[in-house]
């Protein structure tokens, strides 16, 4: 010890010493990841839905008639883009989600089927992409498109 050490009381440490490490407390408390809320809007829900249920094979369209025709009118204007949430309805809380869905299916396929079909693909698009759960999947078959039958929504016009 140097002399001004002794005169002191005070102990030195040699540079090759281990040193303690000292506690440290972490502000926040918890993961970053449990560190506020993240919201979930309804039409987030309602988009996924409508694009799931669409990709099922034997659905020709989402939404009544009426609906189909007013969005067919919507969707001829300027800078207006097809409403991927037509025919879905949903009720978003803070853990669970429950859906509503209007569709229309091709003639000479198993209606229950493409019920069945649908319910599936969208409970697991909505769960994998939102980490909500889905309790409910309700389908509303409002009619039956038939071959010879025209759509409602006419191709678009090149302009």
């Amino acid at each position: 010890m140097t002399d001004m050490a002794q005169r002191s009381g005070a102990e030195t440490t040699e540079p090759d010493a281990p040193t303690r490490k000292t506690s440290v407390t972490k502000r926040g408390g918890g993961e970053a990841a449990a560190r506020g809320r993240t919201t979930i809007a309804d039409g987030v829900v309602e988009k996924i839905a409508g694009l799931a249920a669409r990709d099922v094979f034997g659905v020709h369209a989402m939404g009544s008639g009426t609906s189909r025709t007013f969005g067919a009118v919507r969707d001829r204007m300027p800078s207006a883009s097809k409403s991927v949430t037509r025919g879905v309805k949903a009720e978003v809380g803070e853990v669970q989600t429950a859906l509503d869905l209007e569709i229309i299916v091709d003639y000479g396929v198993s209606i229950a089927d493409v019920a069945r079909d649908v319910r599936e693909n969208v409970v697991s698009a909505v769960e994998r992409m939102t980490g909500l759960e889905v309790v409910e999947v309700n389908i509303a078959v409002s009619d039956v498109k038939l071959p010879e039958e025209e759509d409602e929504e006419p191709e678009p016009r090149i302009q």
